[in-house]
């Protein structure tokens, strides 16, 4: 009878190799024999579910075999798999129950023992998924331990690290919606506690009337998700979380925003009713550029080509996020620039605005101030976008359209556009939409009555020929 001399220790087992050369036993059955050597000595066969795995190290004549020892106890999973067990808790008299499982997500290298981590949930099903979700990644080696910060002090982090190329506005949106709905609600939370539907009762709740304040409105609730989407991918992607939990959450549905374009008869109207107004030229520029507020009064002499009949949008003027007031100019929406080729009009609107400037900078003398700016006031400073909204809501309201926003001058030039029969794509690179298909989203109506108006003039068409 053969003497197996065998070496147990903590995490491993090492034993002679002669029996794996002995070429009258099958694979299996040295898999087996091999499994069963690594077991304790009261090890119940009988109850004892094997699972083989080798690891084979090679040194000198000898192959020794490193096998992961598993549990003696009866009933135990084996070494990693975990164990979920019910347990019972008291708070203020009431009890509570609840799943916890253990599991060994590899060996500390300081120490040289096992690290335990517990997985709890309401059900025992809850718990066996998590367990298997945890263990299948360990075995797969992509498993990424939970962190133990809250999603208040990551977000202290985020804030502090990942908003450097952040435009001022974005950043002083991203702290108002943090500060007044994401961090109050969720920021004492372990981030590794978060899931969908601590996230989605938290939307959800956004919606409600609170105190005889109305809910938020669906567009707010999606861009507070939009943010806490990237703070929490971004842990993601640092590995404090195996997934983000914002992923699968259901949004409310809105209603889009009506849009209020100019038509050609109010293109009329506004054209006469801006004859002589201080901003008449930053309205019509816009209104033939399809550029947006903070582009147009960003705007700067070092843009705008003559010769080739063109402008440059590398810029837009928007206020400092810290506080201040101030107005900055910063790089434009989607951070990319692009040139436009207007109308003659257009660039005779800016060849008179430039001569007017002049007339300002000669009346003053020292006292003009040298921005650079296409559009300021008679001292050479920036607009306040503010005043040339207020001032255009008027203007629309004198001819009827008081509705209509200032905004409303770029969806105006968009539909002019499309109706004067350009492209879809050079109507984007004209607005600097990212994508030809967001265009096509916006003024989808647009194209829709261009087709019917096609297929009249098709039907007039067939009928004149049959009558021929």
């Amino acid at each position: 009878m053969a003497i197996f001399h065998v070496k147990k220790n903590t995490d491993y087992t090492i034993m002679a190799n002669y029996h794996l050369r002995d070429k009258s036993l099958s694979l299996k059955a040295k898999g087996l024999l091999s499994q069963m050597l690594s077991l304790p000595e009261k090890w119940d066969y009988r109850r004892a579910q094997c699972t083989i795995c080798i690891v084979h190290l090679r040194g000198g004549e000898k192959e020794v075999i490193h096998m992961p020892r598993t549990k003696g106890k009866k009933g135990r999973n084996a070494n990693g798999s975990g164990t979920i067990r019910e347990k019972t808790i008291i708070r203020n008299g009431k009890k509570y129950t609840y799943y916890e499982a253990r599991y060994t997500e590899g060996i500390d290298p300081l120490t040289g023992k096992q690290k335990q981590r517990s997985i709890t949930g309401k059900t025992k099903t809850e718990v066996a998924q998590k367990l298997r979700e945890a263990t299948a990644q360990i075995d797969a080696g992509t498993y990424t331990a939970p962190s133990k910060m809250t999603l208040g002090q990551w977000l202290d982090i985020w804030l502090e690290t990942y908003l450097i190329d952040v435009k001022p506005r974005t950043v002083e949106s991203y702290l108002c919606q943090i500060k007044n709905h994401i961090r109050p609600d969720l920021g004492t939370h372990l981030m590794e506690k978060l899931d969908p539907h601590m996230i989605q009762r938290f939307y959800n709740n956004l919606s409600k009337e609170h105190d005889g304040k109305p809910g938020l409105s669906p567009r707010s609730i999606k861009v507070i998700h939009g943010i806490l989407h990237k703070v929490l991918e971004q842990a993601v992607t640092l590995g404090y979380l195996r997934t983000n939990p914002a992923d699968k959450c259901v949004l409310p549905r809105g209603e889009r925003r009506e849009l209020n374009p100019l038509d050609e008869d109010a293109i009329t109207l506004f054209m006469k009713a801006v004859k002589g107004h201080p901003f008449e030229r930053i309205y019509l520029v816009t209104l033939f550029t399809g550029i947006r507020q903070g582009e147009v009064l960003g705007l700067t002499w070092d843009c705008v080509d003559f010769n080739r009949g063109k402008i440059f949008i590398k810029q837009q003027l928007q206020r400092a996020a810290d506080g201040s007031g101030e107005y900055r100019l910063t790089s434009p929406k989607n951070g990319k620039g692009r040139t436009i080729t207007p109308a003659s009009f257009v660039m005779e609107l800016l060849r008179t605005q430039q001569r007017k400037q002049a007339e300002w900078k000669l009346a003053i003398g020292p006292g003009w101030e040298d921005s650079g700016l296409v559009f300021t006031n008679e001292a050479g400073r920036h607009l306040v976008p503010h005043t040339v909204r207020r001032s255009f809501k008027r203007v629309a309201a004198s001819i009827g359209c008081a509705d209509t926003r200032f905004h409303d001058l770029r969806h105006s030039y968009a539909v002019a556009a499309i109706k004067s029969g350009d492209d879809i794509k050079t109507v984007q690179g004209n607005l600097g939409h990212a994508t030809a298909a967001f265009t096509l989203d916006v003024y989808g109506h647009v194209t829709e009555q261009m087709k019917r108006e096609s297929a009249d003039r098709m039907d007039c068409f067939i009928k004149n020929v049959a009558a021929g």
